[in-house]
């Protein structure tokens, strides 16, 4: 019990620390589309500004975006606040905040996730697409073939790479979910259909 109070007392504090700039926002509230993009990592400089480490290698949705919601990972509630400039700073985002004028304010946000709602998104351009939108999505082959769903994304520095799962059957006899990692790249993938979550690609069932 002690350590359960130790945890609550420590959680209200840093809650209690927060800027005043952080609009706290209830789970029944929040938009019903919002994806994790990133974390703070650390404050920048000595102005407010906050360093943010995008999930994706492109953090062109939190530049586009002037709001953003601020969640402690493992909590439902949220925290809103607004982004006065950001820009890209060495493979991640700095953004300065509004109402948030230093560094301790800026450190009081240091660990929490950065979400916005995909109605927020930008347009994509021709041929490009969030990773979002390719989660869960069929693949079949040019064969008409099943190869399995997007379970996610990696990035390997020269292209995206699909995490494919399709169900398996181990050595033992017992199912499992299998994997195909398959490069997001024009050489194999011929088609995405993002309103009918449809993936048609060039690649083998035995690949």
């Amino acid at each position: 019990m002690r350590n359960g109070e130790s945890l609550i007392r420590r959680q209200a504090t840093r809650q209690g620390d927060l800027p005043s700039a952080c609009t706290p926002v209830t789970a029944g509230d929040l938009p019903d589309d919002l994806v994790e993009l990133g974390y703070v990592a650390e404050a920048h400089g000595i102005r407010g500004w906050l360093k943010i480490q995008p999930h994706s290698a492109d953090g062109a949705v939190l530049l586009g975006t002037r709001r953003w919601w601020l969640r402690w990972p493992g909590e439902c509630d949220a925290y809103v606040i607004e982004i006065a400039r950001s820009r890209e700073h060495s493979g991640s985002i700095v953004a300065q905040p509004k109402g948030i004028d230093g560094r301790d304010a800026a450190e009081a946000l240091k660990g929490f996730q950065v979400w916005v709602p995909r109605s927020a998104f930008p347009a994509p351009q021709e041929n490009e697409f969030y990773w979002v939108d390719l989660i869960g999505a069929q693949v079949t082959n040019l064969q008409g073939e099943t190869l399995g769903k997007v379970r996610g994304l990696l990035d390997n520095g020269a292209h995206a790479v699909l995490r494919v799962t399709y169900p398996a059957i181990d050595r033992h006899g017992a199912a499992q979910d299998a994997e195909r990692l398959i490069p997001f790249v024009g050489q194999y993938v011929h088609e995405v259909d993002t309103a009918s979550g449809r993936i048609v690609v060039d690649w083998g069932l035995d690949y």
